[in-house]
């Protein structure tokens, strides 16, 4: 007996049509009010456990989702920028990350900036031979004039440039951050605002912060974006995220 052609029912699509099914299928996931607000259940329930707090990279914490990172290298991959500026370094994890990008996909230097940047956090970061030489670690306030003024000489005039917000949460401080950094970033290219999840997500009793619902990342994009029409939300990457810190955060340059 002939045994059974199991190829001859399969059907095999194109990358186009793929793309097409899933971006299709997004929209519907996005729109399906009881499954997103399952998702956001979800998050408030792990975050009492330090869920976002949990990813490493090069044995570095990176204070992030995998599915953002996933999407940072989505959009690492499509732009192709030649500086990436992220403010709020942390434990350096997501910096790591970057720079292998970099070096994996060409481009020159991860920024990485923060009030506080630990010794041993330094040498630790500065021991992974190729990637740490596309860093440049910058210690102080990301909206202090002279910081402003060393990120311009290391840009060089590039507008080839993603930035990362992620430094303090109030809507002062990233809004000031907004239209300080938002004149690096080129047509075509992205500014993360991180966080913007905090407008969502109820206050933790272990973990008192100057920021929450009604003060925070999410509201100052809100009125940032209110005021420019530079930037828009990629609704289209945002679609296929069930899980994001930063809703509404993904923003790109236009103009």
């Amino acid at each position: 007996m002939n045994k059974p052609d199991t190829h001859a029912e399969k059907t095999i699509v194109t990358k186009e049509e793929f793309l097409s099914i899933n971006k299709k299928s997004a929209q519907v996931m996005s729109a399906d009010r009881e499954l997103q607000e399952k998702a956001r259940e979800v998050f408030v329930l792990g975050d009492r456990h330090r869920w976002l707090h949990q990813g490493m990279w090069f044995g570095e914490p990176f204070l992030n989702l995998p599915q953002d990172m996933f999407a940072l290298q989505e959009i690492v991959w499509k732009t192709r920028p030649d500086f990436i500026i992220e403010v709020g370094v942390a434990w350096g994890g997501t910096l790591l990350f970057e720079s292998m990008l970099l070096e994996m996909l060409g481009g020159s230097k991860v920024i990485g900036i923060d009030i506080f940047i630990p010794a041993d956090l330094r040498r630790r970061l500065m021991s992974h031979g190729a990637l740490s030489k596309r860093l440049e670690l910058i210690s102080g306030s990301s909206t202090a004039p002279e910081t402003v003024e060393q990120v311009k000489a290391i840009l060089g005039g590039s507008t080839k440039t993603l930035v990362i917000l992620d430094s303090l949460h109030t809507h002062v401080h990233v809004l000031k951050e907004l239209n300080l950094y938002s004149p690096f970033v080129g047509k075509n290219h992205y500014l993360i605002c991180g966080d913007t999840i905090v407008e969502y997500m109820p206050p933790h009793e272990g973990r008192k912060r100057p920021w929450g619902p009604g003060n925070n990342p999410a509201t100052a994009v809100k009125e940032f974006l209110s005021g420019s029409n530079r930037f828009v939300i990629d609704v289209d990457l945002e679609q296929k995220l069930l899980f994001s810190c930063h809703p509404g955060g993904y923003l790109k340059a236009i103009a």
